[in-house]
């Protein structure tokens, strides 16, 4: 079996039919379901919810946690396929499956009690229940560990204060993985559940990228948070941080698909679109250009095949995925802006995807860590040196 799409260097033959196969039907779910729908949503500014059903169908929320928890219990490495595929239709789309596996799936599984973990696990799965993550806040947002939310202690639980900001899913969520300091200063996490009195999501608005995709600020006002509520086994930053290694995972992938994307789209353009009596893919600039998109796109497939396998393996380091994310993000940001010029004015037309995976992606550049932030976990990693402390 082969890999449907950009396959320059026939890397198919990595990959196990089982992954092969849900790439085939995630592309196909994508190029009918979402392609025909996202341009409309992505005007109007709303998410597709009618495709949350499809998405449990098909296993894709929680696919790389375990099948006894009503997960999909794939590999990583299909994991990082479905972020692919599901980018090459809208950042948001595969947003919207990231956030509910990666952040809040992954964490109720990794630091929950098996009472939360039966709870939520099996409705976050089947889309009967939809979760987002709390971290980031108005005045720290690269700097996650100088948060002001606190959790004080209180007789069966915890009182919740502060907000946080640039939460997918957040106005619509039925559950927010949050993350809060105790009296003594420790990050915890706490699972907030809707309808929690003094707490509330309010949507931001007039976005100009992620547009089909719901984007809120919590805001926590006295919110009693019973101690069933507390995520027992993960104490400290490493509880937040580990979460995003999870997430980071998927968007180097997903990025590789946006930029697939653009690059499809510029290739069969340059080979339509007629200039001075000839299609203007006979240009040598055109196609450079190209083919700087073709090897940049096929670098960052083995980047991820590569970080997918020791994923599985268990021996996968943070900073490799900080590779990844940094690496694949920055490509599909430049071959957003090569697929623009090879457009020529077409290329801000809502005819064509480029102009909505360039703003996109503007999104993807800062979210989960910045370039420059996964920059500086990388150089501390080969010199020993920090530079941001």
């Amino acid at each position: 079996m082969k890999l449907k799409g950009l396959d320059y260097l026939d890397i198919s033959s990595n990959f196990s039919d089982d992954e092969i196969m849900i790439q085939h039907s995630v592309r196909n779910f994508v190029d009918n379901e979402v392609m025909p729908i996202i341009d409309e949503h992505f005007k109007n500014a709303t998410f597709p919810n009618d495709l949350i059903p499809q998405f449990s169908d098909m296993n894709l929320l929680g696919v790389n946690l375990p099948e006894e928890y009503g997960c999909g219990g794939m590999s990583h490495v299909a994991y990082g396929l479905v972020c692919q595929e599901l980018e090459r239709g809208d950042s948001g789309v595969r947003s919207f499956v990231s956030v509910q596996g990666s952040l809040v799936m992954y964490p109720i599984y990794a630091y929950g009690s098996e009472e939360q973990r039966k709870k939520w696990l099996p409705k976050l799965a089947s889309g009967d229940a939809i979760g987002c993550f709390g971290l980031t806040e108005p005045d720290y947002g690269s700097n996650p560990g100088g948060m002001v939310t606190t959790a004080k202690k209180t007789d069966g639980g915890y009182t919740l204060n502060g907000a946080k900001m640039w939460i997918t899913n957040g106005t619509v969520a039925d559950v927010a993985v949050v993350w809060a300091k105790t009296d003594d200063g420790v990050v915890r996490g706490f699972l907030v559940e809707k309808g929690m009195k003094g707490f509330s999501a309010p949507m931001m608005k007039n976005k100009w990228s992620l547009r089909a995709s719901v984007t809120s600020e919590l805001i926590f006002d006295n919110v009693f948070i019973p101690e069933d509520n507390l995520l027992p086994n993960v104490e400290g930053m490493k509880g937040p941080l580990g979460c995003l290694t999870q997430a980071r995972y998927g968007i180097g992938w997903g990025a590789i698909g946006a930029a697939m994307a653009v690059y499809e789209a510029s290739l069969k353009y340059a080979k339509e679109r007629i200039q001075f009596d000839k299609p203007i893919a006979s240009f040598q600039l055109v196609q450079e250009k190209l083919v700087w998109m073709l090897s940049e796109i096929t670098k960052g497939q083995m980047m991820n095949l590569q970080v997918g396998r020791l994923k599985d393996s268990g021996d996968m380091k943070h900073q490799q995925v900080s590779m990844i994310k940094r690496n694949n993000v920055w490509v599909a940001r430049e071959c957003c802006k090569l697929a623009r010029d090879i457009h020529g004015a077409n290329g801000i037309s809502g005819e064509y995807p480029i102009m909505r995976h360039l703003m996109n992606i503007e999104s993807v550049f800062t979210y989960e860590g910045t370039h420059d932030m996964h920059t500086l976990i990388l150089g501390n990693d080969i010199t020993g040196i920090p530079s941001f402390e």
